[in-house]
């Protein structure tokens, strides 16, 4: 194995710029700084810079560059943020469900203590301090609106319930999200239960 004085000092500091340049808060995987050295290599950056405090490790092959408080010293990225780290070294895909759709969505103020989200990956549940997330493998249909408003709608309303879908919480949508994605949500309403349909039309509506 290489050893720390055989990497060269120029892909230490390639890779720092880029961790930089992304800004403070921001989770990554080895596989994203490819560009500038063999994986070996960037093994060997990571845990040098680790060592340094310059960067945290979350879990294996997870790393962040944390946020500092002035109080609280470093802070904890968000579930999505370390989820679509995930996503992005295993290239699958991912989509906040259950009461964190609802959560996100301002629909609920319930924090789930277990985070789910579905993918078209394995199964599966990362530990990150006091923060666990779920992975769970669903089917493609369910993967179809993944990444848009539509599924998360979906996710959100499907924990919550028809029943529990009232006028206040869709004035509430129609108050904090951007007509233009509310429209656009009529191009997936075929990936939503039927039940689901009159409810997306009149969020596309324009007026509240």
């Amino acid at each position: 194995m290489a050893t720390q004085k055989q990497i060269p000092k120029s892909i230490e500091s390639q890779i720092l710029t880029s961790i930089k340049l992304r800004g403070r808060g921001s989770v990554f995987v080895p596989t994203d700084f490819l560009e500038f050295g063999s994986r070996e290599a960037i093994d060997i950056v990571m845990h040098r810079l680790t060592k340094k405090g310059t960067i945290r490790r979350l879990t294996r092959g997870i790393y962040d560059y944390p946020k500092m408080h002035p109080q609280l010293g470093q802070l904890s990225p968000s579930a999505e943020v370390i989820a679509t780290a995930i996503s992005s070294r295993d290239r699958i895909r991912i989509q906040p469900a259950g009461a964190y759709a609802s959560n996100l969505l301002g629909l609920s103020e319930q924090v789930p203590a277990k985070i789910a989200f579905l993918t078209d990956g394995p199964s599966r549940t990362v530990k990150i301090g006091s923060m666990t997330i779920q992975l769970r493998q669903t089917t493609l249909k369910n993967m179809e609106t993944a990444g848009r408003l539509s599924g998360l709608l979906i996710q959100a309303f499907k924990e919550l319930g028809k029943e529990n879908i009232t006028a206040s919480r869709c004035e509430h949508l129609k108050r904090t999200l951007p007509a233009k994605k509310r429209r656009e949500v009529l191009k997936d309403i075929r990936f939503a239960p039927e039940w689901m349909h009159s409810i997306f039309q009149k969020l596309a509506e324009d007026e509240i």
